[in-house]
C-alpha cells in the first residue's frame, strides 16, 4: 500500500527499529505535553482560503541566507542517524540535496563533517554545534565545517545540559557498540585519546556547558566568518538579544520537545519572535511540522522556511536515501496542494491574516 503522509512512514519506521531507538527518537521531556502540544498547536489554528485566484503557474522556491532553495523545508539536525538505517546522515542529506532542500548535520552524527562533505556534495548544507566547556573542541569543529563547505552555523542555545527523557532512562539508552559520535573519533580529552563509542559518548556529555551565556556568540563570531544562526528561541526576550548579539537568524524551536516539558510548541511562540525581530533578522522554525498546512501556516505567521526532524528519520528507518526521497516528496506536493487550495501561486501571495486561531470562530 502506498505511503501518503508523515503518519505512515512513522507506522512503517515504528514496525522496524529496535524499542530504544525508537524511543530514542519518538520521545519528548517529562510528560510529553509540550511533544503532544507541538501538533496539536497547529491544528488550533485554522485556514481561510481565498478563491478565484489564479494558481496555475505554482512557484514555492525560496532564497535563505542569500541561497536559493527549491521550497521552504529543510532537515533539521538530528542525532546519530546510522541507528535508523546504514545510510545514515549521508543518505539523508542525498535525499535533501536532491529535494532542493538545506540539510543540518547533527554535532551528535554517526557521520563525520568530512564524510557527510563527500558523500552528499550537491547538498546546501549547515552544521549544528554546542560550546563546549573544552572551547579548542568547539573550535576545531568550527574550523572542519568552514573546510568541509558548510555554509552556516546553527548553535542550539536550549541544552546547556540535557533534558530528561524518561524512555531513555528506563531503556537505559545508549549508542549501540558498533557506531560512534563520528566528529569526535580520536579527539584528545585531558591528553588522553578517547577510544570506542561509549568512551567518546561520555566525554561528549561531560563536555556540556552550563555557565555559556549570550556573551560566547561574541567569541564565536571570532573564529568564524560564517553566518550564525541560533536554534532554541521561544521568547521575544531571547530573539532581541539574538539580534543584538549579531546572529544571522533564529530557528524558533522546542528541540522536538525534548529539554523541558510544558514551554510552547514552537508554532505557539512563533509570532511573539517575529513581531520583535522579523523585520531584522531570518526567522525560522521546527517543531511539529506533518503536513503541508503545517508548512503553510507556519510561513504565513512570519517564518521564511521550517526543518523537519523525526520525519526524515522515518524515512530514513522505512527506506534509506530512498525512503526520505519518497517522504519529502509527498511532503512537497501536500504542500502544493495546500498552496493552491488556499489561493497562493507564490511564496509571497501568502498573507498572515490566512491563518487564524479556532477561537477567531468562537465569536460567531
Amino acid at each position: 500500500m502506498a505511503l501518503v503522509c508523515v503518519e505512515d512512514f512513522e507506522e512503517k519506521a515504528s514496525s522496524q527499529l529496535e524499542k530504544s531507538t525508537l524511543d530514542y527518537y519518538k520521545s519528548g521531556a517529562g510528560e510529553q505535553f509540550s511533544l503532544k502540544l507541538n501538533r496539536e498547536a497547529f491544528r488550533r489554528l485554522r485556514l481561510r482560503p481565498r478563491c478565484l485566484r489564479d494558481v496555475s503557474q505554482p512557484d514555492i522556491s525560496c532564497q535563505i541566507l542569500g541561497q536559493q532553495q527549491k521550497w521552504p523545508v529543510g532537515i533539521a539536525p538530528t542525532a546519530m542517524q546510522k541507528m535508523a538505517h546504514p545510510d545514515g546522515e549521508i543518505g539523508n542529506a542525498r535525499a535533501a540535496g536532491k529535494a532542493g532542500s538545506i540539510f543540518i548535520l547533527s554535532t551528535l552524527s554517526t557521520t563525520s563533517l568530512e564524510d557527510l562533505a563527500a558523500g552528499a556534495p550537491d547538498t546546501h548544507k549547515w552544521f549544528q554545534l554546542y560550546i563546549y566547556k573544552d572551547r579548542s573542541l568547539t573550535k576545531k569543529l568550527v574550523h572542519r565545517a568552514e573546510k568541509a563547505n558548510f555554509k552556516a552555523l546553527v548553535l542550539t542555545i536550549d541544552a546547556p545540559i540535557f533534558g530528561h527523557r524518561r524512555s531513555d532512562v528506563r531503556n537505559k539508552f545508549s549508542l549501540p557498540s558498533h557506531l560512534s559520535l563520528a566528529n569526535f573519533q580520536g579527539e584528545q580529552a585531558n591528553g588522553v585519546v578517547t577510544m570506542g563509542g561509549s568512551g567518546i559518548n561520555e566525554y561528549v556529555v561531560n563536555q556540556f556547558d552550563p555557565s555559556i551565556t549570550w556573551k560566547d556568540i561574541n567569541w564565536l563570531k571570532q573564529l568564524t566568518s560564517l553566518p550564525i544562526i541560533v536554534k532554541g528561541v521561544l521568547t521575544a526576550e531571547d530573539a532581541v538579544l539574538a539580534r543584538e548579539f549579531g546572529c544571522a537568524g533564529i530557528i524558533v524551536s522546542n528541540h522536538g520537545a525534548r529539554q523541558i516539558d510544558t514551554v510552547p510548541a514552537s508554532i505557539e511562540a512563533l509570532p511573539e519572535v517575529v513581531k520583535a525581530v522579523g523585520k531584522d533578522l531570518l526567522v525560522m522554525l521546527d517543531g511539529g511540522i506533518m503536513q503541508g498546512n503545517d508548512i503553510f501556516k507556519a510561513l504565513a505567521l512570519g517564518a521564511k522556511t521550517v526543518f523537519i526532524g523525526r520525519p526524515a528519520v522515518y524515512g530514513l528507518a522505512y527506506n534509506g536515501e530512498r525512503g526520505v526521497e519518497e517522504l519529502l516528496s509527498v511532503l512537497r506536493k501536500d504542500f502544493e496542494i495546500t498552496m493552491a487550495l488556499i489561493g497562493c501561486q507564490k511564496l509571497k501571495d501568502i498573507q498572515s491574516n490566512m491563518v487564524v486561531h479556532e477561537s477567531f470562530y468562537s465569536k460567531i
